[in-house]
């Protein structure tokens, strides 16, 4: 193993013992480079004549770049062309950082991870899945969860997905994720995606208290768990008694035997999709800045022999949207037309003669939300149908409809509806 991640490893295991057993073997072994041609790039900053970095330079000292793509930029050079750290530019972890916090008042003043730049939530889920995932390592999850989980933790982890039960009645099967949490084995990798897709559920109040206390029963039991937090849709609750704050912000000060990681970004929460920036921020009780500085490094160290670091424009032209004072005001607007739309979902469903053939799965948040087929209708067949002969588009998940009315304008949902109504039936009388 390479001095380098021993030196890392020696940190955490004098810090905490149980989180170095946490780490699979990726992880253990992963690290930054500071030793090689980066330190040496390092520490030629500031020099005249400067022939370490792996970029072109204008004879002004400004990167090279061509007119035809810098006309288009209304940004400064040095923001847009060079390469961005491994970590992140160091400005906008500080930034995400606080508004973490911000947004998550329950952390209290909680030391945590600085932020590490990943490429959006997709990769920072496969990030989380390189440092803690480890071939045949199951990864706990709800019986509805994203498709996209397969291929991360199966297909390039070749760990296992075990669902468990989401809904019990009309709110979440909480005791069906403690259960799978005190089952057999000490190790355990649990990802809560909230609001949740594909149904656009989140807890309320009580349910987080309850999921929070189920972690730590088996954190006191000696379980050791990595808590993932997909938090792609973080911030929109569209219901009173629903938890704003994610499980991150009670998990990452719960247990020594209990490492949060929050995987977040910008994608939908500022609804910049294309430009790829996510982050993934870790915090355990009793952490240590040094012992966070390991876990960024190693992080920092898994995207580099990934994708090498996300893109310096995106991460520039968000922090410029932070700064602006509009910014809050502006996030305000669009949030209100995705909740007025969910408003219009709820408004047509009132409708009682829905029932006849569908109804709806728990939803209060998100973009999603799903309605569940009567027997012996194939929601493959309704979905087919919906394109050919009205139009529509939605998802089938066996016997599933996964709508997304994020993307419907509220004029347009009573259109939806009727014309999920009418397939279904014709399908249902065939």
């Amino acid at each position: 193993m390479n001095i380098q991640a021993e030196e890392l490893n020696k940190t955490l295991q004098e810090v905490n013992p149980a989180l170095f057993d946490m780490l699979s073997e990726r992880g253990k072994a992963i690290f930054f480079p500071k030793k090689g041609i980066l330190g040496q790039s390092a520490e030629a900053k500031g020099t005249t004549i400067n022939a370490t970095i792996g970029a072109a330079i204008e004879d002004d000292n400004t990167p090279m770049r061509l007119k035809s793509i810098s006309k288009n930029l209304n940004i400064d050079a040095s923001k847009a062309f060079p390469y961005a750290p491994s970590f992140g530019r160091p400005d906008i972890r500080a930034r995400w950082s606080g508004m973490i916090h911000q947004k998550n008042p329950a952390l209290g003043d909680s030391l945590i991870s600085l932020p590490v730049v990943t490429n959006a939530l997709t990769h920072g889920i496969s990030m989380a899945g390189y440092m803690f995932a480890n071939a045949g390592d199951e990864v706990l999850v709800p019986s509805l969860f994203w498709g996209n989980y397969n291929l991360t933790f199966i297909n390039a982890y070749d760990a296992k997905i075990k669902p468990y039960n989401l809904f019990k009645d009309s709110g979440l099967d909480i005791e069906a994720m403690s259960s799978e949490l005190m089952s057999e084995g000490d190790k355990k990798i649990l990802l809560l995606n909230f609001p949740n897709n594909p149904t656009g559920y989140s807890p309320t109040v009580n349910e987080m208290k309850e999921i929070v206390a189920s972690v730590e029963k088996a954190a006191n039991a000696g379980k050791k768990v990595v808590v993932i937090c997909d938090d792609a849709y973080f911030g929109l609750v569209f219901e009173d008694g629903i938890e704003t704050q994610s499980p991150f912000a009670w998990l990452a000060k719960l247990h020594e035997n209990v490492l949060a990681v929050k995987v977040d970004g910008p994608t939908k929460e500022d609804y910049v999709w294309g430009f790829r920036v996510g982050f993934i921020t870790y915090g355990i009780k009793g952490g240590t800045e040094e012992l966070y500085s390991a876990l960024e490094n190693k992080t920092a160290g898994a995207v580099r022999g990934n994708i090498s670091n996300a893109s310096n424009l995106s991460q520039s032209l968000l922090l410029e949207a932070f700064d602006s004072p509009t910014y809050k005001e502006e996030k305000k607007e669009k949030f209100d037309i995705l909740k007025s739309r969910y408003k219009a979902v709820k408004e047509v469903l009132k409708d009682s003669k829905y029932a006849e053939y569908f109804k709806a799965l728990p939803y209060n948040s998100g973009y999603f939300m799903c309605i569940e087929l009567k027997e012996g209708i194939d929601a493959n067949t309704v979905r087919q149908l919906l394109i050919e002969k009205y139009s529509i588009g939605v998802i089938s998940l066996n016997n599933l409809l996964r709508l997304a009315f994020s993307a419907v304008a509220a004029k347009d949902v009573p259109t939806l509806f009727e014309g999920i109504y009418s397939a279904c039936k014709e399908v249902a009388n065939r």
